[in-house]
Order: C-alpha cells, then sequence, then structure tokens
C-alpha cells in the first residue's frame, strides 16, 4: 500500500513511478467524485515569493472544495519579511497555523530548506529553475488522459530548458516510462548538464537539437514553454533568444506533424504560442491548467493523510 502522509513533495528525484501512478490514479478518483468534507478543519498556508494564477489559484481552489481553508500571501512586502525576517524564521511560525506549507520561491533550493525547517508537510510550488512538482503531476495526468499511456512516448521540449523548471520535472519523471525526449532550444538555453547526465545514467534516450523542423513528424507530445524574461540578470542576453521559436497551426501544418499530437504549456504564454493553435485538436493546455484541480486535490489529501484510493 502506497501512502504519502506527512510527506513533502519538493522533486521527482524523490518519488519511485508507483508512487507517481498512485497519485494519478487517486486524480482520476478526485475529479470523478466531489469529496466536500475531506479537508473539513484543516489549514492550509500558500507562501508565494513570486507572481502565480494556475498554481496559486488551484491550490486554493482544491483545499476549498474539499472543505479546508486557506491563509497566506501573495505579497511578501507586505509581511515581516520586508522588516528584514528570514525565511526560516517566518516559515517556523507559520507552521504553527496551518496543517501544510505551499511555497513558491525564486531561489533554488528554498523549498527543500522550509521542509527541513517544519514538521509539517510542505509542497514546492516553485523554486527558482531548479523544480516544479505538483506542475508536473498535472502534465503527467494530462498526457496519460489525452494519450492513454505514458510509456514509449516521443516527448519534445521546446523554448527554455535552462532555466525551466516544469522541464526539468517532467523530465526527472518521464524518465520512468521509456520516453524518448527531445531538447529543442537556443544553444544557450539548453537542458542543465547535470540533468542530462543524470538522464544518461538511468538509461533515457534523448536527443538536442535547435530546430523543431527536425523532429516534428515524430512527436506524441510537445511541451511548449516561454523564455522567462524574469531568470535573465542581462537584458542583452534575453533579447538574442527573445522570439527563438513561435508555434502556430501554420507552422505545424508546413511541419506535418501527426493528426495525434498533443501540445501541453505549462502556461502563460507570451509570443512562442499564437491563439490560432486553441481550437485545434492539437492544443490541450487549458484542459491541462484545469487538472490543477483534481490534481492538488489528491496531494493536498494524501500528505495530510486522508484519503487513500477507493
Amino acid at each position: 500500500m502506497v501512502s504519502l502522509k506527512d510527506r513533502d513533495i519538493i522533486s521527482f528525484r524523490d518519488f519511485t513511478k508507483e508512487e507517481i501512478l498512485y497519485i494519478l490514479s487517486l486524480s482520476k478518483e478526485m475529479e470523478e467524485k466531489a469529496h466536500p468534507d475531506l479537508l473539513k478543519g484543516k489549514v492550509l498556508a500558500t507562501l508565494f515569493f513570486e507572481p502565480s494564477t494556475r498554481t496559486r489559484m488551484s491550490f486554493e481552489s482544491a483545499m476549498k472544495l474539499m472543505g479546508g481553508e486557506v491563509i497566506g500571501f501573495v505579497d511578501p512586502g507586505a509581511t515581516s519579511i520586508a522588516k528584514g525576517e528570514s525565511l526560516r524564521d517566518t516559515v517556523k511560525i507559520v507552521a504553527g497555523y496551518a496543517s501544510a506549507i505551499v511555497v513558491r520561491h525564486f531561489l533554488d533550493g528554498a523549498a527543500r530548506l522550509v521542509a527541513d525547517t517544519v514538521g509539517i508537510p510542505v509542497i514546492n510550488a516553485g523554486d527558482g529553475s531548479n523544480q516544479h512538482p505538483t506542475q508536473t503531476f498535472l502534465d503527467l495526468y494530462t498526457i496519460h488522459k489525452t494519450k492513454g499511456t505514458l510509456d514509449d512516448l516521443a516527448i519534445g521540449f521546446i523554448g527554455d530548458l535552462k532555466y525551466g523548471r516544469t522541464v526539468h520535472s517532467l523530465a526527472y519523471a518521464l524518465a520512468h516510462f521509456r520516453s524518448y525526449m527531445y531538447f529543442i532550444s537556443p544553444p544557450s538555453l539548453r537542458m542543465p548538464p547535470d540533468l542530462l547526465k543524470e538522464l544518461s545514467e538511468r538509461g533515457v534516450k534523448f536527443q538536442e537539437i535547435t530546430s523543431l523542423e527536425e523532429v516534428s513528424d515524430r512527436l506524441d507530445v510537445l511541451y511548449c514553454t516561454r523564455i522567462q524574461k524574469e531568470r535573465f540578470a542581462d537584458p542583452i542576453e534575453y533579447g538574442k533568444v527573445k522570439g527563438s521559436y513561435h508555434l502556430s497551426k501554420a507552422t505545424l501544418d508546413r511541419s506535418k506533424v501527426k493528426k495525434t499530437l498533443k501540445i501541453l504549456h505549462p502556461l502563460p504564454r507570451v509570443d512562442e504560442m499564437d491563439e490560432s493553435l486553441d481550437e485545434t485538436p492539437y492544443a490541450v493546455y487549458f484542459q491541462q491548467a484545469h487538472s490543477g484541480i483534481p490534481v492538488r486535490e489528491a496531494i493536498l489529501a494524501s500528505v495530510l493523510g486522508v484519503k487513500e484510493l477507493d
């Protein structure tokens, strides 16, 4: 029996294939049936040191749909952090007010630090350019729901692969499922070498390329990311790669992609993906975003120890 009670959700390095499949199965159950009193009496603290729409709101919605309460902040400037309070001291205090903490922070490793500091479950909602594990659970859920499997798929990742934490987490996760991965990016935004080394050691097959057209007809899934301006210290360097890729219905038609191709995007999009894709059968990114509610319901119910699979 798989149990995630009192577990922290920090990195996909921490999860077995069995545990991943457990969360996906529980997510399906949560989507099919409401559980309005499941987390009654529980309190979730949402600590967002970076902007968020989908992640924060879907966590809040998931908690409230299960009868729980939400406290927290979206502007650290309105908290004692602005007075110089350390992250450690902040979360030690918050842990006395809540049953679990969701934290998004601009520094790599911040979520692990929070988890090491407090005695309640901590969920990483994105730490710098490192990882975003709950996004990956809903990415996997969407892929499985639209493709019927996670095994033996050809997955293309395009855009900012250096700083893209959603890409990093998803690559770790798909390593469990015999996927062939194509990493499509400008040379300056390639996947981190240490991550590629780890994938190689796990026997994952992948290829680094700069052009989507080289592999477009082979892909089952295309995972698109924006070039993240906020990750660049130098605006000039950002300007060099801005607009490197632009997906539209016309570009996909020219590329002769599979009719069954599914396009995912963690959103927000800026200029890398045209709205002309939205009404095509390729587009599942809005469905992907809405899957955040059942998936995060499953995660919250699991770590708070109130739900096992029926």
